[in-house]
């Protein structure tokens, strides 16, 4: 019996050092990879995308209100100045807009979409919900669905609030087994609640992807909440050949760009790490690891900044000139821009991880073997 409990102690032992060596299988993939998988993530994530400068619409609400001047019932003008409220931070005057415009031409999709967005970024989340409501009655798969997501969401952060300040992170996310939408109590689990029979295969992931990326683009796209849900429905370690691992960790870095120094920056930086677990580019099969996708994400940023730098000076100058801007705009930005997109890899020093990684894996192997073969002499011995 005591023969046996030693054998059994041997085998334990090496089938440990073989589980170690299963569960170090890579997952290798590139940006451009994920890129093609999500179009315009990336420069959403970074900013550089088509949008307009705040001057753009301090302009356009002059303009619209002027026109409406002669034209008081136009209700497409009134969707441009409650737009445009909205997006200076007037979101009073944005939800008091729209609530005219539904008395003078009531049932219309744009205005019951509005009245939720602009109720939800003035922060009064259970009072845009009707609007949504009404907005997905009218018209259930406009914008890609983006309405469907939009309420989603906010019913999470509702229930994430459990009735006190919203607190970042709103994912508790502690290890990479988190980042599995089933096991954690990110955006995915809480869509897998709401509806039982969703099995969040990659179609239906990136469905609700394309539904926070539809609002990031015409809400605000370095909203750390968006960034967040972003980042948790991206790296679906379930499916290593259609996730985004890369483009995950830049959400999360984002998001901790976009929270004051504290616990939640933290945390989202957290995140970042454990979305690039198994990731590891070609012929180096090493763990790629946060530092080196900042690198890359910082130069990204970089450009883009420079990108929209120009242009909202190009938008302050055909202010500034009298000019049209809408026509101007229309006319030099025909096409959405492209990041560059660079691969987080350093070779000769991912390489130098591996041979240490190599070393330090012969090594415990080494030290295994001496301790089977001790093993073995010491049961002979007793027997």
């Amino acid at each position: 019996m005591r023969h046996l409990s030693a054998y059994a102690l041997v085998m334990a032992s090496f089938l440990g050092l073989s589980s170690v060596a299963v569960a170090c299988m890579w997952d290798y993939d590139t940006i451009r990879m994920e890129r093609t998988r999500f179009p315009g993530t990336l420069e959403l994530i970074t900013g550089k995308f088509l949008r307009h400068s705040p001057e753009f619409y301090h302009w356009r609400i002059a303009n619209r209100l002027k026109r409406l001047e002669t034209d008081p019932t136009n209700v497409a003008l009134l969707d441009d100045l409650a737009v445009a409220y909205d997006k200076t931070g007037q979101h009073e005057k944005a939800i008091a807009t729209a609530i005219a415009t539904e008395k003078l031409q009531p049932g219309r999709y744009e205005t019951a979409a509005n009245l939720g967005t602009f109720f939800f970024h003035a922060g009064k989340l259970e009072d845009g919900l009707p609007h949504i409501d009404r907005a997905l009655k009218i018209n259930p798969n406009a914008h890609f669905g983006r309405e469907k997501y939009q309420r989603l969401l906010v019913e999470y952060v509702i229930e994430r609030r459990n009735g006190g300040p919203l607190k970042l992170p709103l994912a508790k996310v502690k290890d990479v087994e988190q980042l599995d939408l089933s096991r954690s109590d990110a955006f995915g689990s809480f869509l897998m609640r709401k509806n039982p029979r969703l099995s969040l295969t990659s179609d239906e992931v990136a469905e609700a992807i394309k539904g926070v990326t539809g609002m990031m683009k015409f809400g605000k796209h370095d909203s750390p909440v968006l960034l967040e849900v972003l980042g948790t429905l991206l790296p679906q370690i379930a499916q290593p050949k259609t996730d985004a691992k890369l483009l995950a960790a830049r959400a999360f870095l984002k998001a901790s760009y976009a929270v004051p120094e504290g616990p939640a920056r933290v945390a989202y930086r957290d995140m970042a790490a454990n979305a690039l677990y198994m990731q590891t580019p070609r012929d180096a099969m090493v763990q790629i690891s946060l530092e080196q996708v900042e690198g890359d994400f910082r130069k990204e940023l970089t450009e883009a900044e420079a990108w929209y730098a120009a242009l909202h000076e190009r938008e302050l100058s055909w202010i500034r000139d009298g000019k049209d801007p809408e026509a101007e705009f229309d006319k030099l930005y025909e096409t959405e821009p492209e990041v560059s997109g660079m691969d987080a890899i350093d070779l000769p020093e991912l390489w130098k991880t591996k041979v240490r990684g190599t070393i330090a894996a012969v090594v415990a192997i080494a030290i295994l073997i001496l301790g089977v073969v001790l093993l073995v002499k010491l049961i002979r011995r007793i027997f």
